[in-house]
């Protein structure tokens, strides 16, 4: 079971990565899918109740990936982490199958609180850097989250939500790419809504300009 999810945690690699040129160069240059071997080995372990040695694993692949999984989340197949530096995965993290992650993101909780604080992300999510999803919210499958972007509360299935606190600007569209995310040509509802008040405002100038000149609809 474990070796059949680091084949299919390899295969995502290429993919989803155009630069991955050969196994063995994944195998020992890729820091993201080095963090995803010692998560899978520390989960086995955690789940046969070994004690301490799980936690140890998942300090020394931080250490050495800067990538942090803690051993107790769950993570299903195909799960990529592109470049990884400062990713973080909480302890009672869900992830589903095919999810990307970009460096910099946190799967993190809220404060103190007990039991479930962490996300639940559903299959066919991408995150975008440096992006934080706090808290014991659930993702639904197939959305895109924008770089930096903070999400609080839960987001439907096919959605792209950006921004701090993070809004949904598109929803139940057609299905998202599994594999890319275009980062730069993401949407911006509030920038497109003010460039449309500046126009308002130079046509009704122009009016208080030209008060004789013809009218408008």
């Amino acid at each position: 079971m474990i070796s059949a999810k680091i084949k299919q945690d390899l295969q995502a690699v290429f993919d989803r990565d155009p630069a991955a040129t050969g196994k063995l160069e994944v195998i020992l240059t890729y820091a993201g899918f080095h963090a995803l071997l010692a998560y899978r080995i520390a989960h086995w372990l955690k789940a046969h109740d070994v004690p301490i040695l799980p936690r140890v694993i998942s300090q020394l692949a931080r250490w050495v990936t800067g990538v942090e999984i803690h051993p107790s989340a769950k993570i299903g197949t195909g799960f990529f982490i592109d470049h990884g530096m400062g990713v973080v995965i909480g302890e009672t993290a869900e992830i589903g199958d095919y999810v990307t992650l970009f460096q910099g993101v946190t799967l993190g909780g809220t404060g103190k609180e007990r039991g479930k604080r962490h996300p639940t992300l559903g299959n066919h999510v991408v995150v975008g850097a440096g992006a934080k999803i706090l808290g014991g919210i659930k993702i639904g499958d197939n959305v895109k989250i924008g770089a930096n972007s903070v999400v609080l509360k839960n987001v439907p299935a096919n959605s792209t939500v950006i921004g701090v606190p993070a809004r949904v600007i598109k929803s139940q569209g057609e299905r998202l790419p599994d594999a890319t995310m275009d980062q730069v040509d993401l949407p911006d509802p509030i920038s497109e809504r003010l460039i449309a008040l500046e126009q308002e405002l130079i046509e009704l100038r122009k009016r208080l300009e030209n008060p004789d000149g013809p009218s408008h609809p």
